[in-house]
């Protein structure tokens, strides 16, 4: 039995596999194991599980009645005589997730919408990403703008399609607009705009309404990119803590980004099979899916090598940076981001300058004092289009000031 060593006692043995969720213990217990939780994580988790499953048995419900709200209905019983610990829900929730994988229970996708709103939030979001191909990150971006807009266009009456029109649509934008910073404001448009040529597409409405949505202006080069002069960058690396596992981590990915320019994303997503030790490069997925063979330097491949056999955990997960607490996966690139703003705030030098991408800034600005044109930048980060390097020709105020006509005022 897998979950013999996990917990003591023939009894419990015993309630482990009663009850309709007993044939999945094994298989729960061993994804247990591959994720590295601790034993007594793992002890804890299969506790409730069974309980749960005894719960359930004495209901005369099966394996597939388990959903959320019976998670909930037991663990408020379970409240009730105060036994209940943290991690409990979790635990019951990755059996769910088992449970659904396997096809015993409807995947939450699959459960019928409650609402004609939430039947239409659905049906957008199953065409983002199976048709359209949008990522999951951009679609859960996307839905809270959708179903704002379909809350202030309808409320709670019947979604009455033809009854939409461009008043609706530009007025939305301009009542929410001023709400959001810049870059929201834009997603905010980009979500509509998709929904609209949805709803056209599938026939809701006769006018695609999406070419009705206003624009949010946005003024090219109004601003200097914020970036780290090169003995910051140094002050960042030496306040790594390179006697810790996450010293090491951090000093690795900070190489990546200063070093190499990477984007959180790309450090993200980089796994140990991209890695070719011999010919002294990797590949980078970059930004739009596009791949791309990169070298590596002798110190930031040191840094990794540091990192890999004395710091990350041992796991199946081929990313190169994993958690450093089970369950072993790789980051998101918002955690990438949190790492960096961290070693910033370990050197001192706080914000503005924060995240990952003022590493990219230093590299740029730092190759154009030394001499490098816009094309070699531009190249090395990977743009794609010349006007995303031009920014950084403003960064070299000295040149800038040689080319600056005498204002007719004199000095103000």
């Amino acid at each position: 039995m897998v979950t013999a060593r996990h917990v003591v006692g023939a009894d419990v043995q015993r309630r482990m596999y009663g009850g309709p969720l007993g044939s999945y213990i094994d298989e729960y217990a061993a994804r247990m194991d591959a994720a590295g939780y601790c034993q007594w994580t793992k002890g804890l988790a299969l506790r409730i599980t069974a309980d749960f499953s005894r719960w359930l048995y004495g209901r005369y419900l099966t394996a597939g009645d388990s959903s959320e709200t019976q998670v909930d209905r037991f663990l408020s019983h379970r409240r009730r005589s105060n036994n209940i610990q943290d991690g409990h829900r979790a635990a019951l929730m990755k059996m769910l997730s088992l449970l659904r994988e396997k096809g015993v229970v409807q995947a939450d996708d699959a459960l019928p919408a409650r609402t004609e709103r939430e039947q239409i939030e659905k049906d957008f979001c199953r065409y983002s990403l199976q048709y359209r191909g949008l990522a999951a990150s951009t679609v859960r971006y996307y839905m809270p703008f959708v179903g704002r807009f379909l809350a202030e266009s309808f409320g709670a009456k019947a979604i009455q399609w033809e009854s939409l029109n461009a008043t609706h649509v530009t007025a939305y934008v301009r009542r929410h607009a001023r709400e959001h910073s810049h870059s929201l404001a834009q997603m905010m448009v980009k979500a509509l705009r998709t929904f609209l040529r949805y709803l056209h597409h599938q026939g809701l409405i006769k006018i695609n309404l999406a070419i009705c949505v206003p624009k949010v202006a946005q003024w090219s080069f109004v601003g200097l990119p914020s970036f780290l002069r090169a003995d910051e960058v140094q002050l960042v690396l030496s306040h790594c803590d390179r006697q810790t596992a996450a010293g090491r981590r951090d000093y690795a990915i900070v190489l990546l980004l200063a070093h190499l320019g990477l984007r959180a994303g790309e450090v993200a997503a980089l796994t140990l099979d991209e890695i070719g030790w011999e010919q002294g490069s990797f590949g980078v997925r970059n930004k739009g899916g596009q791949h791309t063979r990169v070298p590596l330097p002798e110190d930031v491949g040191q840094a990794i090598v540091e990192y890999l056999t004395t710091a990350r955990p041992s796991c199946n997960d081929r990313h190169v940076f994993v958690r450093c607490i089970a369950p072993y996966r790789g980051y998101a690139s918002t955690s990438i981001s949190a790492f960096a703003t961290q070693a910033l705030a370990r050197a001192q030098i706080g914000p503005p300058r924060t995240g990952a991408h003022v590493f990219r800034h230093a590299l740029a600005t730092e190759m154009l004092r030394q001499g490098a044109t816009l094309s070699e930048i531009g190249q090395l980060l990977r743009h794609k289009h010349p006007d995303t390097t031009r920014i950084y020709a403003k960064v070299d105020l000295l040149a800038l000031r040689e080319l600056a006509m005498q204002w007719p005022g004199g000095a103000r």
